[in-house]
C-alpha cells in the first residue's frame, strides 16, 4: 500500500481505500488476518494513530473486525467485497467520463474511442 504525502486527501483515507482496493481485486481474502495497526503505521511510516482512525472507520463501515488479543481480521461478508468493486467500478468509470469530458469528447465519441480500444484489446473484435 501506498502513501502519497504530497495530497490534501487524508491519510487515513487513503489507507481505508487502499484496504478497499486490496479486498476488491482479491489480494485480501474474507477472514484475512491484516497487520496490527503498529506494524502498518511502521510499514507505511505514519503516526499508528492515523492507523487507528482508519482501522476504526474500516470496523464502523463492516469492512474489518477485531478480536480482542488476536487481531484485526477483513470481513468474511463477500456481498461486501461485491459491493466494494462495484463502488471502485462506478469510481473508475465516472473519473474516466468526467476526464473525456473535460478533453470536450461527446458521449458518442468516448463510446467510439472505447470500442476502438476493445477492438485492439482483443486482436480486432469487440466482444
Amino acid at each position: 500500500m501506498k502513501i502519497d504525502f504530497s495530497t490534501s486527501f487524508p491519510i487515513y483515507l487513503q489507507i481505508i481505500n487502499g484496504f478497499k482496493r486490496k479486498a476488491a481485486v482479491g489480494e485480501l481474502v474474507p477472514g484475512q488476518k491484516i497487520p496490527s495497526q503498529r506494524e502498518l503505521a511502521a510499514e507505511l511510516k505514519v503516526n499508528v494513530n492515523t492507523v487507528q482512525r482508519a482501522y476504526r472507520e474500516m470496523e464502523n463501515l463492516g469492512l474489518v473486525r477485531t478480536l480482542r488479543g488476536q487481531g484485526t481480521y477483513m470481513t468474511e461478508d463477500e456481498s461486501l467485497v461485491g459491493q466494494l468493486r462495484t463502488e471502485m467500478l462506478k469510481n473508475v468509470v465516472n473519473d474516466f467520463l468526467a476526464a473525456m469530458a473535460a478533453l470536450g469528447y461527446g458521449d458518442e465519441d468516448i463510446l467510439e474511442l472505447v470500442r476502438t480500444g476493445m477492438r485492439q484489446k482483443n486482436g480486432g473484435e469487440v466482444r
